[in-house]
C-alpha cells in the first residue's frame, strides 16, 4: 500500500527539494504551497502518511492547520519542520498532538526517521 508524505510549505524550492528526497526514498508525496490548499485538497485517510509541516507559513499557520485538523478529526500524523528553533511553539504543537518537530536543514537520517516514526503511530 502506498505511504503518503503531504508537505505544506510555502516555500517552492524546499517542498522540490523534500519532495525529491521523499521520492528516491519510496514515499509517494503531494505537496502544497498553504495551508488552506491542503484543506481544500484534504487528503483521504485510508491509507498510510502524514504531513509534514512548516510553521510559519502565510495566512494560515502550522500550528493553527494542527489545530483545524484535530477539529475536523483527523487522525494524519504531523511532523513539524521549521526554519525558526522556538521552543514555546515546539511544546505547542507537540502538546498538541505532533509526533515531531525538526529544524530545517535537517539531514535525510533525521527525516525519514521522523517520518517513519510518525507513520508507525497511525
Amino acid at each position: 500500500m502506498p505511504r503518503t508524505v503531504h508537505i505544506v510549505d510555502d516555500d517552492a524550492s524546499f517542498r522540490t527539494a523534500i519532495e525529491r528526497r521523499l521520492k528516491k526514498a519510496g514515499y509517494e508525496v503531494t505537496a502544497y504551497p498553504s495551508a488552506q490548499q491542503f484543506l481544500d485538497q484534504l487528503p483521504q485517510e485510508d491509507q498510510p502518511g502524514c504531513i509534514l509541516l512548516d510553521v510559519r507559513i502565510p495566512n494560515l499557520s502550522g500550528p493553527e492547520l494542527q489545530e483545524k485538523l484535530g477539529s475536523l478529526g483527523s487522525t494524519l500524523p504531523i511532523v513539524f519542520l521549521s526554519g525558526y528553533a522556538d521552543v514555546s511553539i515546539t511544546v505547542k504543537t507537540i502538546k498538541a498532538g505532533a509526533e515531531d518537530f525538526l529544524t530545517k536543514p535537517v539531514s535525510s537520517e533525521q527525516l525519514l526517521g521522523a517520518i517513519e516514526k510518525a507513520m508507525s503511530h497511525q
